[in-house]
């Protein structure tokens, strides 16, 4: 069965750079996952199934110096981690740095991957797109119209 992540949750890194992670999303982590730097600034927690594919797909597209490169920043921006028996996710350093995690975290569901963001990134980042679906919902309910994507 493929792992599947959704829901928002705010926790604090612990004086050992370590988070919770939300006991909904924990299971298909049980054997640990891979924490990667991704696109805006974010962290990305990819399952072991997850994480393969991404690999595939990152050295089937490396077919110019630019691509291997990406590739290349990519594999070593990535870590091996495990969950400890109190859902702790210890965050290496550099990820840390990278995602500007240093108190609160803001962690989320995105589909295949959880995603792990400093919350003023989202709030600039992810934030405005929420807006634009919250104002076209009502814009759609005003004129009795739907919006698909």
């Amino acid at each position: 069965m493929v792992a599947r992540f959704f829901g928002r949750y705010e926790h604090s890194l612990d004086a050992k750079g370590r988070v919770i992670l939300p006991a909904k999303l924990r299971p298909p982590f049980e054997h640990g996952g891979f924490l990667s730097q991704y696109h805006e600034g974010c962290l990305a927690l990819w399952t072991a199934e997850e994480f393969e594919k991404q690999m595939l797909s990152r050295q089937e597209a490396a077919t110019t110096p630019q691509d291997r490169n990406l590739a290349r920043v990519w594999a070593s921006g990535t870590h091996e981690v495990e969950v400890d028996r109190q859902g702790r996710l210890a965050i290496p350093s550099f990820l840390r740095e990278f995602a500007g995690l240093a108190g609160d975290v803001l962690i989320h569901g995105a589909i295949d991957r959880v995603e792990l963001w400093h919350p003023a990134a989202w709030e600039e980042r992810v934030k405005p797109v929420e807006r634009e679906l919250v104002e076209a919902g009502a814009a759609s309910r005003e004129t009795g119209t739907s919006q698909t994507s």
